[in-house]
Parts: C-alpha cells; sequence; structure tokens
C-alpha cells in the first residue's frame, strides 16, 4: 500500500485529490449527523440521551489517543490514514443497515460514537504528519488553510443540503451517500503516493514497549520549552475560549427572548466567518513569522470574539464580531500547525501531535462546568439589579438585567485571550520558537533506514 509507483500522484498534487475527497466525505457525515441528531431527539426527546452521544465518542478517544499516535509513527501512515476512515465508514454502515432494515435505535448511535472515537483518535494525527512528508514547508501554512475548510464548509452547507434531501431520500439515503464517499476517500488513499518519514536520531530515542512510546510524545514536548510554551498558550486560551464560547448560546438567547432565528443566524456568520477565513489563509499562507499568527491571532480573538463580542448586543453586532472571531481560527491554528510539523521530527510526529491533541481537548469538559456554574451562580445573580456591587462597577458597561453577568464573563474571557497574546511576547521560548528549533530536515537522521 505504500510503495510507490511512477504513476502515483505525489506531492501537493496528492494532497488536493485526499482534500477533495476528505472534504465531500466529511460533508455527507455532517449531513448525517444533522439528520441522526434529528433522529435521536424524535426518539428520546431528552438533552440528556443527545448529550452521552459525546461521552461515547470521547471516552474511547481519550483513553486510545497517546496509543493511536505510536501506531502511526510505527506503521504506515497511509495504512493509518485508511484505517481512521475504515472506523468511521464501518460505524456509518452499521447504522445505515439498521436504518434501511428498519430496526434502528437510539442507542445503536452509542455504538457508532465509540467507533467514531476510536476512529478520530488515528485521523488527526495520522493526516497531521502525514502532510507534513507530502508538501515542501513553504506551503504548510496554506495546507492547513485548506485542512481548516473541511471543517468549516460543510458547517454551513451540510444542514441546508441534509434539510433539502431528507424529506425526498429519507435517512436511510443521506446515510448511503455518506457510505459511498467513505469509499471513494479511502479509494483515493491507494492511488495516490504517502512517504513514511526517514528515520531521526530523535525517533530512535523514543523506541521502546508500547507504553514508553505513548509517553514519549508528553516527554518531547515537556523537553522543549518553545513547544511547551505553545501548547500552555493554547491550553490557556482554549480554556477561556471554551467558557465564552458556552455562553454564546445562552446570552443570545437571553437577550431576545429565545430567538432561535437571531441565535441561527448569529453561528451562520459564524460559519461563514469561518470559510472566508480558510479561504485566506489557503491563498495567503500566513505571515512569514508563523508566532504572531499565533499570538497576534489569540489577542485579535479575545478582543473580538471576547471584549467586543460581550460590550455589544443584536443581531447584526452580534454576527459581526462573531464572523471576525471565527475568521481568525484558521490563522491561528494553521500558523501553530506549520510550525509544528516543521520543527517535530517527522517520524514522532504521530505520537507528538497526539499529546497535543490530549491535553487541548483536556478543556472542553471543565471549560462548560466553569463557565456555568460562574454565570448562574455569581455573575447572574450579581447582575441582574443594580443593587450589587459588582453591578455598581459593570453595569455601565454591561447593563443590568438578564444576560448581563454572562455578557461580562465573556467580556472577561477575551481579557484574559489578548493576555495570552501579549504574554507570549515577552517570553522568549515562545516568541523565538522558530529560531530556536530546528526544522525537522535539519534534524540528524538514524544510520538505519525508516521501515517500509
Amino acid at each position: 500500500m505504500q510503495n510507490e509507483t511512477p504513476k502515483m500522484p505525489k506531492g501537493m498534487v496528492a494532497f488536493i485529490i485526499i482534500w477533495i475527497t476528505q472534504f465531500l466525505s466529511v460533508m455527507t457525515s455532517t449531513m448525517s449527523h444533522f439528520a441522526l441528531s434529528i433522529f435521536m431527539y424524535q426518539q428520546t426527546e431528552s438533552a440528556t440521551a443527545m448529550g452521552l452521544l459525546q461521552v461515547f465518542f470521547i471516552t474511547p478517544f481519550l483513553l486510545i489517543s497517546p496509543f493511536a499516535g505510536v501506531m502511526v509513527d510505527r506503521y504506515s501512515r497511509k495504512l493509518m490514514m485508511a484505517l481512521s476512515d475504515i472506523a468511521a465508514g464501518v460505524a456509518t454502515v452499521f447504522i445505515l443497515v439498521m436504518s434501511a432494515t428498519g430496526q434502528l435505535e437510539f442507542w445503536h448511535l452509542y455504538l457508532a460514537a465509540v467507533l467514531n472515537g476510536i476512529g478520530n483518535a488515528f485521523q488527526w494525527p495520522a493526516y497531521s504528519a502525514a502532510i507534513s512528508t507530502m508538501v515542501p514547508k513553504e506551503q504548510l501554512g496554506r495546507v492547513n488553510g485548506m485542512m481548516s475548510l473541511i471543517e468549516a464548509g460543510p458547517g454551513v452547507i451540510a444542514p441546508i443540503l441534509a434539510g433539502v434531501l431528507l424529506p425526498i431520500i429519507g435517512l436511510t439515503g443521506v446515510l448511503m451517500f455518506d457510505v459511498i464517499t467513505f469509499g471513494i476517500a479511502i479509494l483515493a488513499l491507494m492511488f495516490v503516493f504517502i512517504p513514511n518519514p526517514v528515520r531521526t536520531v530523535e525517533g530512535v530515542e523514543g523506541q521502546g514497549s508500547m507504553l514508553k512510546e505513548a509517553a514519549y510524545g508528553f516527554k518531547y514536548i515537556f523537553a522543549r520549552p518553545s513547544l511547551l510554551g505553545l501548547q500552555l498558550t493554547f491550553f490557556t486560551g482554549n480554556l477561556f475560549a471554551g467558557m465564552a464560547g458556552t455562553m454564546v448560546a445562552p446570552l443570545i438567547l437571553a437577550r431576545t427572548n429565545s430567538d432561535s432565528l437571531i441565535f441561527g443566524s448569529v453561528q451562520t456568520a459564524g460559519a461563514v466567518g469561518g470559510i472566508i477565513g480558510g479561504i485566506i489563509m489557503s491563498a495567503w499562507g500566513g505571515t512569514k513569522k508563523k508566532v504572531h499568527g499565533v499570538l497576534l491571532g489569540w489577542f485579535l480573538s479575545g478582543l473580538f470574539g471576547g471584549v467586543l463580542f460581550g460590550l455589544g448586543s443584536g443581531l447584526w453586532w452580534w454576527s459581526i464580531f462573531m464572523a471576525l472571531y471565527i475568521g481568525l481560527i484558521p490563522w491561528v491554528n494553521g500558523s501553530n500547525q506549520a510550525i509544528w510539523q516543521a520543527k517535530v521530527a517527522p517520524d514522532v510526529q504521530g505520537r507528538v501531535f497526539s499529546a497535543r491533541r490530549l491535553i487541548a481537548w483536556f478543556t472542553n469538559p471543565i471549560s462548560p462546568i466553569i463557565a456555568g456554574t460562574l454565570a448562574d451562580f455569581v455573575l447572574e445573580p450579581a447582575m441582574r439589579t443594580g443593587d450589587s456591587s459588582l453591578a455598581q462597577m459593570f453595569g455601565g458597561l454591561v447593563g443590568t438585567g438578564v444576560g448581563s453577568g454572562m455578557s461580562l464573563l465573556i467580556i472577561f474571557c477575551g481579557v484574559v485571550a489578548m493576555l495570552v497574546g501579549i504574554a507570549g511576547y515577552f517570553i522568549p521560548a515562545i516568541r523565538n520558537a522558530e529560531e530556536i528549533l530546528p526544522d525537522h530536515d535539519q534534524i540528524a537522521q538514524a544510520e538505519e533506514p525508516s521501515p517500509a
């Protein structure tokens, strides 16, 4: 599956083939998710039952991620990419068969979520590591901008398509499209060349048992202050961005008397901003010094998505700053990804990138708990009238009444995100990360060749 033939597309051509087929696959998967969410709610009418889907997805993901990174480094990147798609494809085929035979029940979706969690544990490190060996490092910013479109684009188009197609072809028809595009994506992988990385000294140092190699991804990051600084920048920023993001829906609904149209319009504006940002990043590639994309990007994200978003109200105000905020994400993430892909030894990227994702996703269950508790039990009660000291201090800024406490929390989180970006410029290990860390093509290669 890995050997190159003279006719195999490679480099940017191979990447574009994979990108197109993955975009189609993610598009139809998003359509399936939309349709299955409706099915789940009709079956259960329970927010808890729907929330358990995320639990069944994230639990195997977290448990398997460190070991998935080891396998990405040990075996063919192409094989690992295919396995991640196959796992998700099998889950979809299972749901399709249940739906087509009239036996689909809501708990079947939990089984599918487990398979999807396993597949996703392999997918991101495998694709991220493969890209760094497929394209020149000068193109990494543009390529990661294109990858951000895979995340943003389907979020706008897929619900509309699903809404149009569901009455015509039903849930089974939507799932059939999903299965077909999975097959196309897997076939595309078979017909392109994806080089395995050369064996480096760092890769040899990380060899050992499965457990030792799984821990090596974390060890690699903690041994390099620049990488650790970048990761802590994202950890801190994600923690507070997640808190602010948790407040967006309740804030808008509280201040618009639960107007779902306004809420949906703001979400759509954000998705459109993400698409525009991805297109710009794909064409531009980001600043020459990628760390500016990370630090300045976090500063602007906090300004637009936190401070300014929280200060105003109304459809147009929220939509503009939501679009600006989401539009910055491809620049921030693409710049950061380009640094890691250029600096981390290719034959340990699977383990290192799995460790990165695990650290980053650690904030996911924490942010909503902190934000919800602060809003419900501290800020909202304090800002409901003008009597409290907090309302007297900030009432002129965000007003008083329902939603004011949530606005204040969003502004606070935005200020912290801005400080995260500013702080990075005062820490040499972060500010000069690209000069301190050698590019992976400067890292000494081991004497033994990489296995086929």
